[in-house]
């Protein structure tokens, strides 16, 4: 591929590359989210940036790159947000409520982020499957959980033998569906997931489902 050279600044090469690359990953984001990657066009992504699609293939080398850079920032936004989670002063009940309300959250104020993940299950995840990035991100939060339900174990809280990802999935999936099946749902049923007037109901309830499955008596196999 032909170099393309970067517009020059003194002393502010690397914050103008780092802008450059910000703002279209943030277009990008949009856009995929918007049309998925099959409809996204590099060209629109281009026009809506202060910048050039040849530029772009400087940057990241190419569509295919740009969606696994769009997903390495999405999954990287969540890590972040579980590795500063501070529940180790909380009891651990208090504390698996308090990530499930993280993860409520980030759903919430991420709508692209559920876009993105869908289009990338419609593809079969090879996009972050080709990402050694997103490889070493790795869970935070599935330590957070082990944790919390050593924690709560020990203490005679806890009394179901939980796996820390099926936990996890259910949480997320909870999160996941609010976001996802939004219009789908309140065309079906009449009830908006996202109305603001219910939203303490919905995140109250996921934490008491939680609670109530890490607490419930589980029946001889």
């Amino acid at each position: 591929m032909t170099s393309v050279e970067e517009p020059v600044r003194p002393g502010g090469r690397g914050r103008d590359a780092a802008r450059t690359r910000a703002e279209i990953l943030d277009v990008a984001t949009q856009e995929f989210a918007r049309a998925g990657f099959d409809g996204a066009r590099v060209d629109e992504i281009a026009a809506r940036t202060r910048t050039t699609k040849r530029m772009i293939y400087y940057y990241f080398g190419g569509k295919e790159q740009l969606f696994t850079a769009v997903l390495e920032r999405a999954y990287g936004a969540i890590r972040d947000a579980e590795r500063r989670l501070d529940v180790e002063h909380l009891d651990p009940v208090a504390a698996i409520r308090r990530l499930a309300e993280l993860t409520f959250d980030h759903h919430e104020r991420h709508p692209d982020l559920v876009r993105l993940v869908s289009i990338e299950n419609i593809h079969g995840a090879e996009h972050i499957a080709a990402s050694r990035k997103l490889g070493r991100i790795g869970a935070p939060a599935l330590d957070v959980i082990r944790r919390i339900l050593a924690a709560g174990r020990e203490a005679g809280l806890f009394t179901a033998d939980v796996d820390a990802i099926d936990l996890h999935a259910m949480i997320s999936s909870f999160c996941f569906f609010r976001v996802a099946n939004r219009h789908t749902f309140g065309t079906l049923f009449g009830r908006d997931l996202l109305d603001p007037a219910q939203r303490e109901h919905y995140r109250t309830m996921l934490g008491d489902m939680v609670i109530a499955y890490l607490t419930a008596e589980r029946a001889a196999g």
